[in-house]
């Protein structure tokens, strides 16, 4: 029997055969073939109990064929020239007038006898099979939710796809045994030029989900296939078909199937968790899916604006929506970093607001006591941030950010040991989320600036554009006795920041080191020059006096940086520029003012 429910019975738009696909794309049954493996073609897949079957469905066939002639318009012909060279047809060879002699006639019966035994090997290998369906087949416990693809045609839709990625990500991420990578991985193999196996391989997972979405009107059709990432094996697929009001059912059902697919069990609370679901109008969804786009690709103050906009206006569309509170918690309080430089004053106790009320409305949601953690941790509340990040792992276990976010908790303070194993741990859960930036940063508040260097360089080999990992070691370089080299790094990381005034400060006190001092002053007066034209984050100054030794201007700023809350308080404890003032008794009573001492 099909493993397709009623819901999902073939229709006139289901091509139930390579015969029937072929038939519809006027090619021959090689060609279809050939394009499903080499051009992800949309092919689906049924696993029925002693056999499959494949399947497509034509209005993907449709999209798919719209994509491939825009960037191939002559791809057709050249694979039917192919076709024709490829498979040449056999000559025929002519026969006697006087009928089939004994020598054909004995051919065809050894025909006949070969065709005969290899049916019985077929049956029995089926039968052996059958009695031990997963003998050969290791048990999944690891796996990678790639990028489903936008198969709309219109780029303006890749929204849609992007956040139906994250959602799929997240319910299954809180299996406790079993291992999900995160967002910020699997994006980068949105275009993949790798295979199946070599992405497993790259992320160390035992499993590959891939799958496309399609939008028509207040439609949408989700389709998803799992695939074992050692055989490139393709053992589950299907295909929702729903109202867009109802994609949060299709999210649930979809993940309850992969779960249940791996064969992970879950306890009753995870169940729970997973199965939950509501209806949600179509256009809050949509709001809030592009508030996300905005947000997950955003690296100054307009892009966290613009997502907030967004955000703002699906929770207006319906306030009980409590991913949208999440949301908006996290881009406020990004916009409030020294990285972005909005006055944190302003748009922290926003964020505290937001996150409160979407776990007022959804206590279980793991970002949002990510996001409470990181507020709490901010503002000096170090007893509650620790409780929301060992929430966020319980609900989360393998949550790679869960990890590197206790990590932080850790290092400031003064844990550096335990800080480096939860973050390893992190690396070890998702080998790309956790990067070399993460424990770079780790090893420098531990004095380790050799091994900083060398780990922030690894992250740097995978993200050469980097902002943050360009400041990094940026700060490495200089504790190292490295400024001359510091200098370009943060040069980079100021332009492609649109001049991140945290960067500037760190850029002061590279040039005071390497022997610049004119340089130094100069940009020190063009950072003050900047902040009576509107703010500029107070670490920003703190980093340029210490840099320039001018230790009474530090303090000065760091009593600044203590009424904003800057985040460079949280590292009074551990950061190697605080040496040189640590035996001071204000910065002692600095740590106690924080609650590190």
């Amino acid at each position: 029997m099909s493993d397709t429910p009623p819901s999902e019975k073939p229709s006139e738009d289901r091509l139930d055969s390579w015969k029937a696909i072929a038939a519809y794309l006027g090619r021959d049954v090689t060609t279809v073939q050939r394009w499903e493996k080499r051009e992800t073609m949309p092919v689906h897949r049924h696993v029925h109990d002693k056999r499959g079957s494949v399947y497509a469905l034509a209005p993907e066939l449709d999209a798919w064929l719209q994509s491939r002639r825009r960037g191939l318009p002559d791809e057709g012909l050249a694979d039917e020239k192919d076709e024709k060279q490829q498979v040449p047809e056999a000559p025929v060879e002519a026969e006697p007038d006087h009928g089939p002699g004994p020598t054909l006639r004995a051919r065809r019966w050894l025909a006949l006898a070969v065709v005969g035994v290899l049916g019985l090997l077929a049956v029995a290998y089926v039968i052996s099979r059958s009695r031990t369906p997963n003998a050969a087949q290791p048990k999944i416990r690891s796996l990678a939710v790639l990028p489903l693809k936008n198969l709309s045609g219109d780029p303006a839709q890749e929204y849609l796809s992007d956040g139906m990625t994250d959602a799929l990500i997240d319910r299954l991420s809180r299996m406790h045994n079993l291992r999900v990578i995160s967002r910020t991985s699997v994006m980068r193999f949105k275009n993949p030029q790798l295979s199946v196996p070599e992405i497993a391989r790259t992320l160390n997972v035992d499993a590959i989900v891939e799958g496309s979405v399609l939008r028509q009107d207040n439609r949408i059709r989700v389709t998803a296939q799992l695939i074992r990432g050692a055989t490139d094996e393709h053992f589950w697929s299907e295909t929702y078909d729903r109202e867009l009001r109802d994609v949060l059912n299709v999210q649930s059902e979809l993940a309850q199937s992969i779960a249940e697919k791996v064969q992970v069990t879950a306890t009753g609370e995870e169940h729970q968790r997973l199965t939950a679901a509501r209806s949600v109008a179509p256009e809050v969804y949509e709001s809030y899916l592009k508030g996300q786009f905005a947000y997950n690709k955003s690296n100054s103050r307009a892009g966290e604006e613009e997502s907030i906009g967004y955000f703002k206006h699906a929770i207006e569309m319906d306030p009980t929506f409590a991913p949208a509170y999440v949301g908006l918690a996290a881009a406020f309080d990004d916009l409030g970093t020294v990285t972005i430089g909005a006055p944190p004053e302003e748009t922290r106790a926003k964020a505290l607001s937001a996150v409160r009320k979407a776990l007022e409305l959804e206590p279980d949601l793991v970002d949002a006591h990510l996001t409470l953690a990181r507020l709490r941790q901010e503002q000096w509340h170090w007893a509650e941030a620790e409780a929301e990040y060992r929430r966020a792992l319980e609900l989360s276990p393998n949550n790679a950010d869960a990890h590197a976010a206790l990590a932080s908790w850790l290092l400031c303070q003064g844990r550096t040991d335990e800080a480096l194993a939860w973050a390893r741990r992190g690396r070890e859960l998702d080998p790309l989320v956790v990067s070399g930036a993460d424990i770079g940063w780790i090893l420098f508040g531990s004095r380790r600036y050799a091994e900083a260097i060398r780990e922030m360089r690894s992250a740097l080999a995978v993200q050469p554009d980097d902002a943050s990992s360009l400041l990094y070691i940026g700060f490495a370089l200089i504790a190292n006795n490295q400024s001359g080299d510091a200098i370009p790094v943060l040069e980079k990381s100021i332009a492609i920041s649109h001049g991140s005034p945290a960067a500037v400060g760190v850029l002061i006190r590279a040039y005071a080191h390497a022997g610049r001092r004119g340089d130094a002053l100069r940009l020190l007066a063009e950072l003050q020059k900047r902040k009576s034209a509107g703010y500029v984050p107070a670490a920003a100054f703190v980093n340029a006096y210490l840099g320039l030794g001018e230790n009474e201007q530090a303090f000065a700023w760091l009593e600044r940086a203590y009424k904003e809350h800057s985040s460079i308080m949280l590292f009074l404890k551990v950061h190697p520029y605080f040496d040189p003032i640590r035996a001071d008794p204000r910065f002692v009573d600095l740590l106690r003012r924080t609650g590190l001492e």
